[in-house]
């Protein structure tokens, strides 16, 4: 399949206006109709293969189409836009950019709660998805000093929503630690505290493994990576493709999307050293 830019962005945009063609009960061959083009292709559009249908008159079609809400249609179309967009610039990564955010739309939500399986690296923070409440709130303020408390409790909220992926036993997440970042301190000694005693209790999950490298380990491949995220996805219905998978790196000043095969497979290694480094 030719590149198309990240394919990210589609991919959200498909999996988005699945879920409202679900909800409105209108099947994929009578939503294919409304729009003009064969099922194969609206079923291309939902499984984020394809940017040729993505323009705002179809988007706007099938929001009529779905009954959507003002700021469901909002999304859909900022969605399209950016899907239009980094296909014109062909690469394999995305980065949304401060003054460009996508409004009701998390990025970290969307790729969660599609992915099957997540791998994460930390150095110094712990993941989103294993903190403690009183954790996410100690690092949201070191960011964010001068922000109001609603801002701090919102993306405080935002984390413990995509914490919830972890009820789900058909997914697997494996966490691999810095053992700094059990030493940092965030928020002090008794939210430390409690946050070990949180990821004790992650650990004894089937579907969550907790493994941590120690200060001993020497010249090891995860101080030169940095903290990220791989994320691994499913077979899509239709097509029976596997989708491929993503590397996140979330910043202080934006998060950044890979895609490439070749950056994939060195984040891999990465990941094989890193197992082999860590203690149970």
């Amino acid at each position: 399949m030719p590149a198309e830019g990240s394919t990210f962005a589609r991919r959200a945009l498909g999996q988005k206006l699945r879920a409202l063609r679900d909800r409105a009960e209108i099947s994929q061959a009578a939503a294919a109709r409304v729009l003009g083009i064969s099922p194969q292709t609206m079923g291309r559009l939902e499984e984020g293969l394809s940017v040729r249908s993505v323009s705002d008159l179809y988007m706007n079609t099938l929001c009529n189409l779905y009954r959507v809400s003002d700021e469901e249609r909002r999304l859909i179309l900022a969605l399209a836009c950016e899907t239009r967009r980094t296909a014109e610039r062909g690469g394999g990564w995305w980065q949304p950019l401060l003054d460009r955010e996508i409004p009701d739309f998390d990025p970290c939500i969307a790729l969660e709660e599609q992915a099957v399986r997540l791998t994460a690296w930390a150095v110094i923070r712990l993941p989103v998805l294993v903190r403690t409440p009183a954790y996410s709130r100690a690092v949201a303020w070191t960011d964010s000093p001068n922000a109001p408390t609603d801002q701090i409790e919102g993306r405080v909220y935002r984390e413990l929503k995509r914490q919830a992926r972890l009820d789900d036993p058909a997914f697997t997440a494996e966490i691999l630690l810095s053992e700094a970042a059990l030493r940092e301190e965030w928020g002090g000694p008794a939210v430390m505290a409690e946050q070990l005693q949180h990821l004790t209790e992650l650990d004894h999950r089937l579907n969550v493994s907790i493994r941590v490298v120690p200060f001993t380990t020497r010249n090891h491949i995860g101080a030169l990576l940095g903290s990220f995220s791989l994320l691994e996805f499913p077979m899509m219905p239709k097509s029976r493709m596997t989708q491929p998978p993503i590397v996140y790196i979330e910043e202080h000043v934006g998060d950044l999307y890979l895609e490439r095969p070749a950056e994939i497979a060195r984040y891999r290694s990465g990941i094989t050293e890193l197992r082999n480094s860590a203690s149970t």
